[in-house]
């Protein structure tokens, strides 16, 4: 009976455990806006933590249980009281919000961002209005970006409208003037979610020319999707970036990040491809979608990643007006399937 009750409270301090962190958490990276009080918070959330998991064994400290709920319920009640908005100082390359107009198939995308860059941080910001003809809207491209290892990639989407016009999605977080980006921090509602629509000369230049410290590789790949689901995937994208207009949203590192929105995006198209591991261990995205037959696989794909790999013609490329046409150029585009 002995081991069984053993068993039991050991049980519990698993259960117990994360909830303590998670309330920590809150109270770090989501607490008060005096820092002292969030400090304090969630210290005071620690200490019980602890005299609570104690007292599931020694049985003196077992007020600290009571405590313990006090505080969660506490930190509940706080943690409902965090709300994304729209209404804060935003850094420069997040304070417009794109929109959409839809009418028939004609789409116009209010403020697609185009900053001329002189360095990463040194920059002219500039957003224009632009027109897109669904009924051109024929591909998708992968836009994979690496920065620490084959693991851990930031993927984009890139739509193409008949190889004239490309119109760039990057799903980041929203930061606030001298806010920097932790991953831990994404976990506890301490950033908006944004959606970068740009040019490519913007989006994918800046990773290509400017991005230096650490230098980040770029990777091109062509899908073959139908463009009846490319339609679908760009007008669900439409219809959240149009959402975040009226109705902000928590970005979350796990649940709501740039790839498994990217996920529940294509979750629209019928037969969508079902979660993997490789879509949380987002380097390994290209390499599930080759799998599942969407890239070109008239090449290993180690020689297909190998020739997807932009960042010298993007540099060439530089500012030239046929930016996209020329970083497309000789990338092996599949024939599309149903």
């Amino acid at each position: 009976m002995r081991l069984f009750s053993v068993l039991v409270r050991c049980i519990a301090v698993i259960l117990l455990l994360p909830l303590v962190l998670w309330a920590v958490g809150v109270f770090v990276y989501a607490g008060p806006s005096m820092p002292a009080v969030a400090d304090a918070c969630a210290l005071v959330v620690a200490l019980v933590g602890i005299a609570a998991t104690l007292g599931l064994f020694i049985r003196r400290l077992r007020p600290a249980l009571y405590v313990l709920a006090a505080c969660l319920i506490a930190t509940g009640l706080w943690w409902s009281s965090i709300h994304a908005s729209n209404d804060r100082q935003w850094q420069t390359d997040v304070s417009v919000l794109p929109w959409a107009e839809i009418d028939g198939d004609r789409v116009v995308f209010h403020n697609v961002r185009n900053f001329d860059y002189r360095t990463e941080t040194d920059y002219t910001p500039a957003w224009y209005d632009h027109t897109y003809d669904l009924g051109k809207l024929d591909e998708v491209d992968i836009v994979a970006v690496y920065w620490m290892g084959d693991d851990i990639a930031h993927i984009m989407l890139s739509f193409g409208f008949g190889g004239e016009d490309y119109l760039a999605v990057s799903i980041e977080t929203r930061k606030e003037v001298g806010e920097s980006y932790s991953t831990l921090a994404g976990f506890f509602r301490r950033y908006e979610l944004y959606y970068v629509v740009a040019d490519e000369r913007d989006s994918i230049r800046l990773r290509t020319n400017y991005r230096k410290d650490p230098p980040e590789d770029v990777y091109l790949y062509r899908t073959s999707t139908p463009r009846e689901n490319v339609r679908r995937l760009f007008l669900d994208y439409v219809r959240e970036i149009n959402e975040l207009r009226d109705h902000p949203k928590f970005y979350n590192t796990l649940t709501t990040n740039c790839t498994t929105s990217i996920w529940m995006h294509t979750q629209v198209n019928p037969n969508a491809t079902p979660l993997n591991w490789k879509i949380l261990a987002s380097g390994h995205v290209p390499s599930y979608v080759y799998d599942i037959g969407r890239l070109d696989s008239s090449l290993p794909f180690e020689e297909l990643r190998r020739r997807s790999r932009i960042n010298d013609v993007a540099h060439a490329a530089d500012k030239a007006a046929d930016f996209s046409q020329r970083i497309r150029a000789g990338l092996p585009r599949p024939p599309v399937t149903p």
